[in-house]
């Protein structure tokens, strides 16, 4: 007898055995659009973090923080996190995520309208905010596989692209001009996208993970399974390793060319329009991965990628004006579907279901502890040394990091 999930498998096929066009699958445009709309609130609340904080504290070292304490939980809990949404429903899981992220998002104007919103509140929002968001993307980025066919992956992972190009383009935006209309405006649209989230994702059916048929084991034996595999993977490894040491130099981007687009007296209106010019680079370069992939293998998707983000860094130095940052942005985010589809559809591809949010945590763990190091390293340096000393020291960074990786076949060769 089918189970349950194969059943829904067979819904998503044509009566010829094609598999239905993403846009006709129920389940998958509901999954879909509620987490866009989810992700351009994030994107809202994300920049209006730093911009809060030093409207409050005037202190770079004070907004790194709070954006460290945002990222940290994925380097803390990351890997407990796996576990979880392998072990449990992962519905349960992003409802219970989503409805406690509004609680908290919420906390912030609740705090403001009554007069007593601190550094210290901000700072723990930020944490248990980040804390939450850990898991949940977890769940849902092993999710996709299950609402999807095989063949559609990459296509699914394009969309994906796609909207988070779009989150580049409208969620600093429109957090520029709600932050420019009431300091709060951006946590209350955020907390709104949440709502949206849990609603989506209570109205679908398909069931969110397979059967499973072994019991769970200890945690750290579960935990030792998915770092044995990624252990195992040569390929997967090395882009762990690389994306961590690219975590840890682009984190403090958002705050640099905050800092730089502020001594250039810009307003939150126009770094808002800064950052947004990234998502149109990411919607182009999304759209025109599937030409790209038919010329060049995944390695050197990934390569090509690489490069342009290290010597388009030296920018940021060399031409500190508002326009010259939107064109760096934009550059940026045009590369990034140009590494991200090739490689992320492939990673998916490769990991076994049971595994999938396991595997997921342990290759996000380093990326995820090196993440609010960088963050915070970059407001210190900023404050003791000076913006463009801190540029260049991270440019630097990021060289040696891209000659490492191309000098290693491992990701050069892997089609």
């Amino acid at each position: 007898m089918a189970t349950s999930h194969e059943r829904v498998a067979n819904l998503r096929q044509h009566p010829a055995g094609q598999p239905t066009s993403l846009w006709r699958n129920r389940d998958y445009l509901l999954f879909w659009s509620g987490q866009s709309l989810s992700d351009i609130g994030g994107a809202i609340s994300e920049l209006a973090y730093p911009l809060l904080v030093l409207s409050i504290s005037h202190s770079p070292a004070a907004a790194g923080l709070v954006a460290a304490l945002r990222a940290l939980p994925g380097a803390l809990f990351g890997l407990f996190g796996g576990v979880l949404v392998d072990r449990w429903d992962r519905r349960k899981v992003m409802l219970t995520c989503d409805a406690l992220r509004a609680l908290c998002l919420l906390s912030i104007p609740l705090a403001y309208a009554l007069g007593h919103l601190s550094i210290a509140q901000l700072a723990v929002a930020a944490f248990v905010e980040g804390t939450l968001l850990t898991v949940f993307r977890l769940a849902k980025t092993a999710t996709v596989p299950e609402l999807i066919t095989p063949s559609q992956l990459q296509t699914a992972v394009a969309q994906e692209e796609f909207v988070e190009g779009t989150t580049t383009l409208v969620g600093p935006a429109l957090s520029g001009f709600l932050y420019t209309l009431g300091a709060i405006l951006p946590f209350l649209t955020d907390g709104l996208s949440y709502l949206i989230s849990l609603t989506t994702l209570a109205l679908m059916r398909t069931p969110f993970q397979r059967t499973r048929t072994t019991k769970p084991h200890h945690m750290g034996a579960e935990i030792r399974a998915g770092l044995r595999w990624v252990w195992q993977q040569p390929f997967i490894l090395t882009m762990t390793l690389m994306m961590g040491a690219g975590a840890f130099g682009l984190s403090g981007q958002a705050l640099v060319i905050i800092i730089l687009a502020e001594r250039a007296r810009a307003t939150a209106v126009v770094i808002g329009l800064i950052v947004a010019v990234g998502g149109i680079g990411s919607i182009l370069g999304s759209l025109l991965t599937t030409r790209l992939g038919r010329l060049l293998t995944v390695g050197q998707s990934i390569l090509l990628s690489r490069w342009f983000f290290a010597l388009s860094w030296a920018l940021y130095a060399l031409a500190p004006f508002p326009p010259i940052l939107a064109a760096v942005e934009f550059g940026m985010g045009f590369m990034d579907p140009i590494e991200d589809i090739p490689y992320f559809s492939h990673r998916l591809k490769l990991i076994p279901e049971e595994l999938r949010g396991r595997v997921i945590s342990v290759c996000r763990l380093l990326p995820a502890t090196l993440r609010p190091l960088g963050l915070a390293l970059t407001g210190i340096l900023i404050q003791r040394l000076g913006i463009f000393p801190t540029i260049w020291l991270t440019w630097v960074w990021l060289l040696a990091a891209t000659v490492l990786v191309t000098v290693v076949p491992t990701v050069r060769r892997e089609r």
